[in-house]
């Protein structure tokens, strides 16, 4: 049962009055609480259209937030709460953002089919393990919206988010429990 439901069991802050106006949403690790079980993560991550970014920036510092230094991308800490905003411009990436979903906290995420295609652009070894999840519990209805949107914007992933979705049915089956070859033991 756990590992069906879908929960908001980490606070994390509420951007929507800081962000209002601009199109945004949550993706990554905090963004798959609403498609699977929530997973422990350091950051959450925005998704903003790179035209947004100066402004994102600038609100989230307004609101108190400030700019840690790393590598990759600038993190906004408060409280011991880091926020990564992630400027791109995707093609899809207005769509996206046009049409969130909502978390179990009501917050706007990257609906799944947007998420895997970004899971997918990523293909860290986590993303591959959050895109099994999420797939093995999806419905029919959602999986064929995936396919859709993957054939659309990465196309060249459509065989492997198959694998995927194999995988993942397999691994997220109610019935699902220790692998066979464990009762040869």
């Amino acid at each position: 049962a756990l590992l069906h439901e879908r929960t908001a069991l980490h606070s994390w802050p509420d951007l929507r009055p800081i962000l209002d106006g601009i199109p945004w949403a949550i993706t990554g690790a905090v963004a798959t609480r609403a498609y699977m079980p929530e997973r422990m993560t350091r950051a959450m991550d925005i998704l903003v259209q790179r035209e947004h970014c100066q402004a994102v920036r600038r609100r989230l510092q307004d609101a108190g937030y400030r700019v840690a230094p790393v590598l990759d991308a600038p993190y906004f800490v408060a409280d011991g709460t880091e926020i990564d905003v992630i400027c791109a411009d995707f093609p899809w990436l207005a769509e996206a953002l046009n049409n969130p979903a909502l978390d179990a906290a009501s917050y706007p995420v990257l609906s799944l089919p947007f998420l895997i295609v970004m899971k997918l652009l990523a293909s860290r070894g986590v993303d591959l393990g959050d895109m099994t999840r999420m797939l093995g519990l999806a419905s029919d209805g959602e999986l064929n919206q995936v396919r859709a949107t993957v054939q659309r914007y990465q196309p060249a992933d459509s065989e492997d988010l198959e694998a995927l979705i194999l995988l993942g049915k397999r691994e997220m089956a109610p019935d699902a429990g220790e692998p066979s070859w464990k009762d040869e033991l």
